[in-house]
């Protein structure tokens, strides 16, 4: 794997997503040509699209049969398949391998009720020792069937199928839209910091009850709740669990917003903010930080429980909690401004 360039990894998945949707245009690009194949394609097998890209009449190609298993076919004048299947499986070049780092609902957080949220989106490793030892920052965007009936947007025709939940996290999910319910779709939106090394064997292992791990979601540092005097002052949990009392890991606003907006909000958190959720996109600074973008994914009644309703001028709040609506005023909150 030493001898393959990123750029060359990039350019081949870049040419096997284009495949699909280009159809007979990938060789006016010139990616089916001699030329491309020896100076960006680099020493490994290309996988096997339904589309006859012309690079299989020139090189063996690997077709997956099956979940991390498959066949390779020699050069064909013609490329065609009579038949082709679409696998649930993350499929690579038998070169390289795949494998499972961490997964939803792992406890490997030093709180034994914490554990990692749901929906994996942007990542990022930030080495500590060369590639030997770092951090891996995971995304976590939203909750989606199967994880609850309750998820937003669940077909009805969905009915009777099995949830997800109560079988990876290992107690029932509540029944009916309450705080709960709500609460702990926000616990597994966020992310999640995670302390990883390599085995000998060479693959990435989460070091399992690590202080450096921890949660951050949709209502971290809800404690903070109880030193307001806005309506919010008992909203300081979402349940019985140890999880889902509420923490003092509250993120922390900087820049213009948090010191000439932020104050002047009658929730009296000044830069303190509870929480961050929706999380999707991300990137990774050259100093070595990581940033992590939050979007409106789904922001309606049926799940969205931050602030709903306009801001002033000066960005604070229109209205108080008792104007709010009944559905999001029982439900826990994660502050009187967005996150």
């Amino acid at each position: 794997m030493s001898e393959i360039t990123r750029r060359q990894l990039l350019t081949f998945l870049g040419a096997g997503a284009a495949a699909a949707a280009l159809g007979p245009s990938i060789d006016r690009l010139g990616l089916g040509s001699g030329q491309a194949e020896a100076t960006e394609f680099g020493p490994f097998t290309p996988i096997r699209l339904p589309h006859p890209l012309s690079i299989y009449t020139k090189r063996r190609s690997f077709l997956p049969t099956e979940a991390g298993d498959g066949v390779i076919l020699p050069p064909a004048a013609d490329p065609s398949l009579a038949t082709y299947s679409v696998l649930d499986d993350v499929v690579v070049p038998p070169e390289f391998e795949r494998y499972v780092i961490v997964r939803w609902g792992d406890r490997v957080f030093p709180g034994p009720d914490d554990y990692v949220g749901y929906n994996h989106d942007y990542t990022a490793f930030i080495p500590l020792e060369g590639d030997h030892d770092g951090f891996l920052w995971v995304n976590h965007e939203y909750v989606s069937f199967p994880f609850s009936f309750l998820s937003p947007e669940t077909p009805a025709n969905l009915a009777g199928f099995p949830t997800s939940f109560e079988k990876v996290i290992g107690f029932p999910f509540p029944a009916t839209k309450d705080r709960e319910a709500l609460g702990e779709m926000l616990y597994n939106c966020g992310g999640s910091v995670l302390h990883v090394r390599k085995s000998r064997e060479g693959r990435y292992r989460v070091r399992k009850g690590d202080g450096y791990n921890r949660r951050i979601h949709g209502l971290s540092g809800l404690a903070l709740n109880q030193g307001r005097t806005d309506g919010y002052q008992l909203v300081t949990e979402w349940g019985a669990r140890a999880h889902q009392e509420g923490d003092d890991n509250y993120l922390v606003g900087t820049g213009p917003a948090a010191t000439d907006v932020f104050p002047l909000s009658t929730d009296g958190l000044d830069e303190k903010i509870i929480g961050t959720a929706f999380n999707c996109s991300g990137a990774t600074t050259p100093w070595g930080t990581v940033l992590s973008s939050e979007e409106n994914f789904q922001g309606s009644s049926l799940f969205f429980v931050g602030v709903a309703e306009d801001v002033l001028p000066n960005g604070t709040q229109t209205g108080s909690p008792s104007s709010w609506p009944a559905s999001t005023r029982t439900a826990p909150a994660p502050g009187s401004r967005c996150s």
